[in-house]
């Protein structure tokens, strides 16, 4: 506890320490003054004169305290400090929502151990460095969902990202309810910059149940002034695993993802198209839409000091007392 508070402890006037010098001369002049104090005759036989008490043995106690005494008013010279750092981050930050694919074949493992996996580590990654940003999560299949709306607890939201696991909804691939349902969550924010990442391994293949086609998606999102980042995240040519929804096997992966689709949204939107071969490069696209959308923060940071000499200056009355005690009762001297 005493290591801990001491550790905490910096001094504002650290050149006041060379007052210890002082010290050192004066146990130089108390040793040198004893030596000549002493008084000598001669004896045929010291044998008489062997015996010792303990008075004796601590008559230099009182000066070691005035030492102790001293080296505590030293210390609160040097002013021990205690400093407090108060950070206050302001800024006006943007919107996001975060449009993820949980469908059946984000369960392939040419990214380790699987694509979902790896998307919800990056996307927790990309929320953690977002700290002024309002972020939101949208989750589609063969529907789409709003796992959390828009919302400054990143707790809250990193939770909902952990949770994530494909079969939550019906199987098959909505882009375009996807998109929409990320444009309905941002149409009402009054945020100065509105922004949708949206992540698929697939190609529009809708259920009967089909309630927007991407272009329509497309088109709701540049009426309202909705920038959109699409990531096609897939491997070279690997032929992902069999959805639910069907038992015809896969082409691959350059074929099954529909690029030119991600690649309107994007371009038409004023967003970016991105291609995620594997982990690292999923990393990279996060960390390139971190830089392009960028929040104004602002971070003031106040400083407070705690003053701590007055348990030294106590510490040094109470062995400057005990000095004084000693001297006049156990160790009083008699001219």
């Amino acid at each position: 506890m005493l290591y801990n508070w001491l550790h905490d402890i910096q001094f504002a006037y650290p050149r006041v320490f060379s007052l210890f010098l002082m010290l050192l001369f004066l146990i130089w002049w108390y040793v040198t003054k004893s030596k000549s104090s002493l008084a000598s005759f001669k004896v045929s036989t010291i044998h008489s004169f062997n015996t010792t008490s303990w008075k004796n043995t601590f008559r230099h106690l009182p000066f070691i305290i005035r030492l102790l005494a001293l080296t505590y008013i030293i210390l609160a010279l040097a002013r021990p400090q205690k400093r407090n750092d108060d950070q206050q981050t302001k800024g006006e930050g943007i919107d996001i929502v975060l449009s993820m694919d949980v469908s059946g074949s984000m369960l392939s493992k040419d990214f380790q151990p699987n694509r979902l996996e790896v998307a919800k580590e990056l996307a927790a990654d990309f929320i953690k460095s977002r700290p002024i940003d309002r972020i939101g999560l949208v989750i589609f299949s063969g529907e789409s969902y709003t796992l959390c709306p828009i919302t400054s607890d990143k707790n809250t939201l990193l939770t909902e990202v952990e949770s994530l696991r494909s079969g939550l909804l019906q199987d098959g691939t909505v882009i375009g309810e996807g998109l929409a349902t990320a444009v309905n969550r941002l149409s009402k924010s009054d945020a100065k910059s509105r922004v949708i990442i949206l992540l698929t391994d697939g190609k529009e293949e809708p259920p009967e149940t089909r309630l927007i086609d991407p272009l329509t998606a497309l088109e709701i999102a540049k009426a309202n002034g909705i920038k959109v980042y699409t990531i096609g995240m897939s491997a070279q040519n690997y032929v992902p695993v069999a959805e639910k929804v069907t038992t015809v096997s896969r082409r691959p992966t350059d074929i099954f993802l529909d690029e030119d689709l991600l690649r309107k949204i994007a371009t038409e939107t004023s967003g970016q198209y991105f291609r995620a071969r594997d982990k690292l490069s999923l990393r990279n696209i996060y960390e390139q839409i971190d830089k392009l959308e960028k929040s104004e923060i602002e971070i003031t940071t106040m400083k407070k000091y705690e003053e701590k000499f007055v348990p030294f200056i106590l510490t040094a009355l109470l062995l400057l007392f005990l000095e004084m005690v000693l001297r006049l009762t156990v160790f009083r001297k008699f001219p």
